[in-house]
């Protein structure tokens, strides 16, 4: 999952389950903590999530680290670059995962609809992080924040009354280091959107959107 403004054609492509005339590959399922792969390892497989929560990540060269991307039920996760994986993903929850050789992908391997559906999908990523690139350098910090609050509640959000409830598997720094920011930032944000009355937070890991409009307006940049 990257981060731009919701929509709703883009979030509803990237939550439907790839449909296949072969028989399925058995399911794998990952503990909360344990690791799927590593940047670097040849790929094999692709993997859609089924349930659950991912996390992408890179080291930089001075041993800061990038959080790519999140994996949330529906997204793909192990499109190869040069043959290899180029993160790190490690489960943040526990997970559940359809596996996809990467022939599919490549070939097909005899299932033209199961090709085109993989591919379709590697397009989407490769545009959907062209515009989180642009949130990254446009956006301010609370813009990004909006954002990112916006996508999971349009992805995962539950009704709450006239309210919109969502749960962060992920820390404040894991937020921070997705969006380009500081951890304190994030935090000081967080704060900000509550004194506005546009969130309340329930805990560290649950939060609650009492203005969606406003949150949304933040996200597009209306600050008035």
């Amino acid at each position: 999952m990257y981060v731009t403004i919701p929509s709703e054609c883009t979030i509803e492509a990237s939550i439907a389950p790839l449909a296949s005339a072969t028989p399925k590959t058995a399911e794998a399922r990952l503990k909360s903590g344990a690791y799927l792969y590593f940047e670097g390892d040849e790929v094999e497989w692709l993997y859609q999530v089924t349930s659950g929560v991912l996390r992408l990540t890179r080291l930089l060269a001075d041993g800061r680290r990038q959080v790519i991307a999140f994996g949330y039920p529906g997204d793909i996760v192990g499109f190869p670059a040069n043959d290899l994986h180029h993160t790190d993903c490690e489960a943040l929850t526990d997970v559940r995962l359809q596996p996809f050789r990467r022939s599919h992908l490549e070939n097909g391997e005899g299932d033209p609809e199961l090709h085109c559906a993989l591919l379709q999908a590697a397009l989407r990523e490769i545009s959907a992080m062209q515009d989180h690139f642009m949130m990254l350098g446009r956006k301010s910090a609370t813009e990004k924040l909006a954002s990112f609050l916006c996508v999971l509640s349009k992805r995962v959000g539950e009704d709450l009354g006239a309210y919109r409830q969502i749960t962060l598997p992920m820390s404040r720094s894991d937020i921070a280091d997705f969006l380009g920011l500081t951890t304190e930032t994030v935090s000081r944000t967080f704060t900000q959107l509550r004194k506005s009355r546009i969130i309340t937070i329930d805990n560290i890991h649950t939060i609650i959107i009492q203005r969606p409009t406003a949150l949304l307006s933040l996200a597009e940049g209306d600050h008035d």
